[in-house]
């Protein structure tokens, strides 16, 4: 019975404490990371019922708000930065990092002044889509009254 009970404990145990997995792959899509690399501005963002409906980006702002923001990325070190100037939206900017895994996700982690990537919890999966040397997308899925839809930040090279 000791015997028993001690390998029932041994067994919970070890699978209790398996490491956790990660959200995402970080086997990194080098080919489409130098793709991305450079100035680019959003062009559009784009998602149903965008004409009645808001949608705050990034915890940051209304959706619509980033058409116009600037955004670099330079894939040789996975790091870049971001700015949202538009009229009547909150100005706000912020050095960013990033990668793109081998499944199409970009990764992006918004940067607090002066805290490291490493310190940052939060970050934000988004699917790669379209790549080519002047466009290419992102699309987020938000929840809309409790339904899932594509919103797709439309990139043009600067």
């Amino acid at each position: 019975m000791k015997k028993s009970a001690l390998i029932l404990l041994l067994t919970i145990a070890f699978f209790g404490c398996k490491p956790k997995e990660t959200v995402t792959s970080t086997k990194l899509d080098n080919k489409t990371e130098v793709a991305i690399k450079g100035n680019w501005k959003i062009a559009s963002v784009t998602f149903p019922g965008s004409d009645y409906l808001k949608v705050t980006s990034f915890n940051i702002a209304d959706a619509k708000c980033f058409e116009g923001s600037q955004w670099s990325f330079v894939s040789n070190n996975n790091k870049g930065n971001m700015l949202l100037d538009k009229v009547n939206c909150p100005s706000y900017s912020s050095n960013i990092t990033w990668y793109v895994n081998k499944e199409g996700f970009m990764v992006v982690k918004f940067l607090a002044e002066g805290v490291k990537a490493k310190h940052t919890d939060s970050g934000y999966i988004l699917r790669v889509a379209n790549v080519n040397e002047t466009t290419f997308q992102l699309i987020d899925k938000v929840n809309v009254g409790g339904k899932f839809v594509d919103v797709v930040y439309n990139f043009e090279r600067k």
